[in-house]
């Protein structure tokens, strides 16, 4: 089968890292390759699961089929200004070398590092499913913008100055084509499952509404949606949650009329904290189960 990429994204706090997890759970109880890799600078991967992860690919213990790796910025970045000095090296003398440090040392490389690092995720068919749990909406909005960007940026470079802020065009073309490659697997339905993930709150819905158009604009479509931390109804029989519970199911049929032609998974609260293994193998038994989707109306 083709590599199968499922990215989870929303507003802060909204629990893409519990969904993402359990989804992850899921598709390695499956039988399928799975890893699970998070671009959030303050992911939490290791604590979720109780073990240590980090900047590389690490099995899960306890889940046959399963790897996850938390990307470190600053580790991603200085693994990126090596990949491009090194065989500048063999071809250059230390006064070329310290330049294109020096060109290496800006914003530009930072922002060419993180996302070149979630890309070649997307270069490598070792996995059956590739899960990438973002960090708040606005930071993968611009994450997923920059293969765009950049490819227009080298074209364009390539027929003014020949230069980038990453050095000359011709140091860049095989980028390029990683990044058109990594452009229409994000845009193919078949390949790519855009998910967001929300509280059943209006101002989770707005930023919802607002963030899927503004991929809409990029050529990615929304896949499905998660409406997370619903209050259980046999827990109604308390006004204080009977009142809350009402309040969610309004907003739960406005998301339907909103992304009429998406399907919506929901999730309840669990009475313990959503992490470990165990936990996630509960959730994935609710979140995939046929009753928890809103399939969309004909």
């Amino acid at each position: 089968m083709d590599t199968q990429y499922i990215l989870f994204s929303g507003k802060g706090g909204v629990g893409k890292t519990s969904m993402a997890s359990t989804t992850a759970v899921h598709h390695a109880n499956l039988g399928h390759k799975t890893l699970l890799v998070t671009t959030d600078p303050a992911a939490n991967l290791s604590d979720v699961f109780e073990q240590e992860i980090g900047h590389r690919i690490t099995a899960i213990d306890g889940v046959e089929h399963l790897d996850a790796m938390e990307i470190d910025p600053d580790k991603a970045t200085e693994e990126y200004k090596e990949q491009s000095l090194a065989p500048m090296r063999e071809l250059f003398d230390d006064e070329m070398i310290r330049i294109a440090e020096e060109q290496l040392s800006g914003p530009c490389t930072e922002e060419m590092a993180a996302f070149d690092k979630f890309i070649d995720f997307m270069d490598n068919d070792d996995y059956d499913v590739v899960i990438f749990d973002t960090a708040p909406t606005g930071h993968t909005i611009r994450l997923l913008e920059l293969p765009v960007d950049w490819s227009k940026h080298i074209e364009e470079s390539s027929k003014g100055s020949g230069n980038t802020c990453m050095g000359p065009v011709a140091m860049l073309t095989e980028s390029k084509e990683k990044y058109d490659k990594a452009i229409a697997a994000l845009r193919d339905k078949e390949r790519t499952d855009f998910i967001f993930v929300m509280q059943p709150e209006s101002s989770s819905l707005e930023e919802t509404q607002r963030s899927s158009k503004d991929l809409q604009e990029l050529g990615i479509y929304t896949g499905h949606l998660i409406i997370n931390g619903l209050i259980p109804k046999e827990e109604t029989v308390i006004p204080f949650f009977k009142g809350k519970y009402d309040r969610q199911q309004e907003i739960i049929e406005k998301t339907r009329s909103s992304f009429s032609e998406v399907p919506i998974k929901t999730m309840e609260l669990f009475d313990s904290e959503l992490k470990g293994v165990s936990m996630f193998k509960q959730c994935a038994e609710r979140l995939y189960q046929e009753e928890a989707v809103y399939e969309p109306q004909p």
